[in-house]
């Protein structure tokens, strides 16, 4: 053993243990922790957020910021809603967790009224985007083979999706830079281009046993699917014995203007998956489904410890409260339309930046212009130094998505901040 080597002793009382630091609001707390104490998996801005309220949001240095990135889709009712506020709080005060060995009020609230308001006819809840997806896929290979149809294994989805950060999900997602040194990965994965239904058509076949795709791909830069595209997927999942999985995950719940994206394009999925904004930043998915799919579970086929716990759920209920009424989701559609022209505006103001312009309601996306190709992040630190926090998706394409209660004034105001960012790019 070489001499170097040392080792830490071990504590055989609580009497010889350490002291644990306590790390009081006197500890400086900086961007260099970060750096210090986590895994390196992300590259924060130097900026930490320590309040918030609505749309905005004040640093270390009680510097204010506008939010029109909403944590990615998630906090689509702003930063500390009273409403959801009240409503953990309450729920905090009588149960927190029982384990799926028991159930709850607060879930069976929430399931009743997702099945109320949708297509489905059951709900399975867990903790993220990532596993309600990983739920889905899983489901879809045991309907398969319940129906003894044990060759239909297959999945197909698209180019540049996003459908989580779980080995099954990343390798279905399509970007192979989310998938790079984690081989091997899952096999029967066939990847299509997105609204390209000649290569749907050759692809989706006897053997496939579902379908997944986003109504808008959203890491794969703010892309709306065609109406025809999601019609013709239904119709060869029908065809095949296939399921249709519809990940709403980022689109889902108000974003496009309904409560969820199929609503407005008439296609109805087999499955419905969703997260982010349906705990505004409590953390919960959920998976929606029929009567018919959901019998290819049964009890021990799946599970989670924390999905539909009693203090996400009731945040849950509550948000979806709010967004599911028709005056809530009509002002989603005009504040969208006030948006689309103040972009607009800057487009024409930047055109040497500033490309092609597309979204549905508040989940909106900028493609740079050949010039400014790889600069997305670049220009996200310029907003941010005006005070203004968006999104990239992908290098090319900024990325907006505010709170659904984004008012009009603060439109202008995200657009005057943008303008300036523009200008001090152009000038450089």
């Amino acid at each position: 053993m070489p001499s170097h080597t040392t080792f830490k002793p071990i504590m055989t009382s609580l009497a010889e243990s350490p002291t644990v630091p306590s790390f009081s609001r006197a500890v400086p707390i900086t961007r260099r922790t970060f750096d210090e104490v986590i895994v390196p998996t992300y590259a924060p801005s130097s900026i930490i957020p320590v309040r918030a309220k609505g749309l905005d949001v004040w640093d270390q240095e009680n510097r204010q910021y506008l939010d029109f990135g909403a944590g990615i889709a998630v906090t689509s009712l702003g930063h500390c809603h009273p409403e959801v506020v009240k409503a953990l709080q309450q729920q905090a005060e009588k149960l927190w967790h029982v384990s799926n060995g028991y159930t709850n009020e607060p879930v069976l609230q929430l399931a009743s009224a997702l099945v109320a308001t949708t297509f489905a006819d059951r709900a399975f809840f867990c903790n993220s985007g990532a596993e309600a997806n990983e739920a889905a896929l899983k489901m879809a290979r045991k309907y398969a083979d319940s129906f003894g149809h044990s060759h239909k294994k297959r999945i197909v989805s698209c180019v540049n999706a996003f459908h989580g950060r779980t080995l099954f999900t990343v390798s279905v997602g399509g970007q192979p830079k989310y998938t790079e040194g984690f081989g091997p990965l899952p096999p029967e994965l066939t990847h299509i281009e997105f609204n390209n239904i000649d290569a749907a058509r050759a692809v989706i076949d006897s053997g496939v046993c579902a379908v997944i795709v986003e109504p808008i791909q959203g890491e794969g830069g703010v892309t709306p699917a065609t109406p025809d595209y999601l019609r013709v997927l239904r119709e060869l999942c029908d065809q095949q014995g296939a399921l249709l999985i519809f990940d709403e995950v980022q689109c889902g719940m108000g974003r496009t203007g309904e409560l969820f994206a199929y609503m407005g394009y008439g296609v109805i999925p087999d499955v419905l998956t969703c997260a982010k904004a349906l705990g505004n930043g409590y953390p919960i998915g959920a998976m929606l489904t029929t009567d018919k799919v959901a019998a290819a579970f049964s009890v021990g086929t799946h599970g989670t410890t924390y999905g539909g716990n009693p203090l996400a759920a009731s945040v849950a209920l509550k948000v979806l409260n709010i967004i599911n009424s028709p005056h809530f989701l009509h002002r989603v559609q005009q504040a969208s339309d006030n948006f689309m022209v103040a972009l607009q505006g800057l487009q024409r103001e930047y055109p040497q930046i500033l490309g092609e312009l597309r979204g549905k309601g508040l989940l909106v996306g900028i493609e740079l212009t050949r010039a400014y190709k790889g600069r997305a992040k670049e220009i996200t630190r310029a907003a941010e130094e005006q005070g203004l926090m968006i999104l990239i998706a992908g290098p090319d394409v900024l990325r907006f998505a505010p709170a659904l209660i984004v008012s009009d004034e603060q439109i202008q105001e995200a657009a005057k901040r943008l303008g300036y960012a523009l200008a001090k790019i152009a000038k450089a």
